[in-house]
C-alpha cells in the first residue's frame, strides 16, 4: 500500500514537471494553463489579474499558484511551499492571507479546549527532507505561531 502511494506521488510530481515545461510565462494563455492543470482549486483576485491555485496536498508536497494577467496570459508560475514563504508567516496574519499565500493545507486540526486550530502543509526541504509546516490560528482566525518540523508520517510509511 505504501509503495503504491509513493508511486502515485512520484507519478504526480513527474506529471507536474511535464505540465510546467509545456507552459511559458508571457506566452501561455489561461486556456493553456487549464488544459495542462485542469480546474483550479481556487481563483484569487490579484493586482493586474487572477491567481489560480493548484493544490497537491495532502498526498503531494507542493502547491502551485499560477498568475494570469489582465491580458489572459500566464505571468507567473510558483511553487509556494518554500522556506521563503514560511518566513513571511507572522503572528497576527489573517487566515485568508495565509490561505492565499500557501494554498489549501493538507490537514486542519481544531483544538476546542485550547480555542486554536492547526493548519499543516507537507513540503520538501532541499535536497529531499520531508517536512511539515504548521500554523496555529486562534479564535479570531489569526496566526499565533508557526514553524516546520520533520514529517513523521513518512517515517511510519517507510518502517523507520
Amino acid at each position: 500500500m505504501a509503495a503504491a502511494l509513493l508511486a502515485g506521488v512520484i507519478g504526480l510530481a513527474g506529471c507536474d514537471n511535464q505540465r510546467i515545461g509545456e507552459l511559458e510565462e508571457g506566452v501561455s494563455t489561461e486556456a493553456d494553463v487549464r488544459a495542462r492543470f485542469g480546474q483550479p482549486e481556487n481563483i484569487w483576485d490579484a493586482p493586474g489579474g487572477r491567481v489560480f491555485e493548484y493544490n497537491r496536498q495532502p498526498q503531494g508536497q507542493k502547491n502551485y499558484m499560477i498568475t494570469i494577467g489582465a491580458d489572459g496570459r500566464m505571468s507567473a508560475l510558483r511553487q509556494v511551499l518554500t522556506p521563503e514563504n514560511f518566513a513571511r508567516v507572522q503572528p497576527g496574519m489573517m487566515m485568508e492571507d495565509l490561505r492565499k499565500m500557501l494554498g489549501k493545507p493538507a490537514k486542519i486540526t481544531p483544538y476546542a479546549l485550547k480555542r486554536e486550530t492547526e493548519w499543516e502543509w507537507r513540503w520538501v526541504q532541499p535536497p529531499n527532507s520531508p517536512m511539515v509546516f504548521t500554523a496555529t490560528l486562534n479564535d479570531d482566525q489569526r496566526v499565533v505561531r508557526s514553524g516546520s518540523s520533520p514529517d513523521r508520517s513518512t517515517e511510519a510509511n517507510s518502517g523507520s
